[in-house]
């Protein structure tokens, strides 16, 4: 079935799946996969342990999954977080879907979740195909403002080439840096997770398998949702 979404909104069970009465039960179980997880439990059979546990519906068992991690994990992700002083006179790598649709949710009103590694995640989903969205060009645009006040030297953004629709928002993207003078540099590659994961300089993703390979990362979608967006509906699934 073709994607004809017009926003990144939330999803028509979101409302009910986390509404607010639904908020302890899902915190509790973070609390109990974090816990399986850093006593070395296979993620599938604890998450399934977890959800069971807990009666969750699929789609609040995949917040669960995108939010939870082992204490280690959090540790080591948190070790290496930096804020946006650090981004003075540096160059910027962004896992650009990653960073630009949590963006897009915020504006859309969608779900965001306060994961326990710190960062904000959505549950979105493209499906192989990114579409362009009432929030794509908002939320490119407070990007884009974000890039002036960090001071970074350059922003290089990494889109994967096998998503349809990257080489068409490489070229939004390209038109908006010229046109307002951010200095931004877009790439469609193969693998961004490969790219970001092996880089030396500052990521932003909150993608975890980058986060735990990287050597420095800016929370930049947390940042700009944050300061920008402070209506934007975050479910937080664990403490801070």
């Amino acid at each position: 079935m073709p994607d004809t979404r017009t926003h990144r909104g939330p999803h028509p069970e979101d409302t009910r799946l986390f509404a607010p009465a639904a908020w302890p039960a899902l915190r509790a179980a973070t609390a109990d996969l974090c816990w399986l997880l850093s006593r070395g439990y296979a993620a599938p059979s604890a998450l399934k342990l977890v959800g069971d546990r807990h009666q969750l519906a699929a789609r609040q068992r995949q917040a669960l999954e995108r939010c939870a991690c082992p204490d280690a994990a959090r540790q080591h992700r948190m070790a290496r977080r930096l804020d946006s002083a650090a981004l003075a006179g540096q160059e910027l790598w962004l896992d650009g879907y990653n960073v630009l649709t949590s963006v897009e949710v915020a504006l859309g009103g969608g779900v965001l979740l306060g994961a326990a590694d710190g960062t904000y995640r959505d549950i979105a989903s493209m499906h192989g195909t990114y579409r362009k969205v009432a929030e794509t060009l908002p939320a490119l645009e407070l990007l884009g403002e974000t890039t002036a006040r960090t001071g970074a030297r350059r922003w290089r953004w990494y889109l994967d080439r096998p998503v349809s629709n990257s080489g068409r928002l490489k070229r939004i993207m390209e038109g908006l840096a010229a046109a307002r003078g951010w200095p931004w540099q877009i790439e469609l590659v193969p693998s961004p997770d490969a790219v970001l994961g092996a880089s030396a300089e500052i990521i932003a993703t909150a993608d975890s398998a980058v986060l735990d390979r990287c050597q420095r990362w800016f929370n930049l979608a947390r940042d700009v949702i944050e300061r920008k967006v402070p209506a934007a509906y975050v479910v937080r699934l664990a403490p801070e």
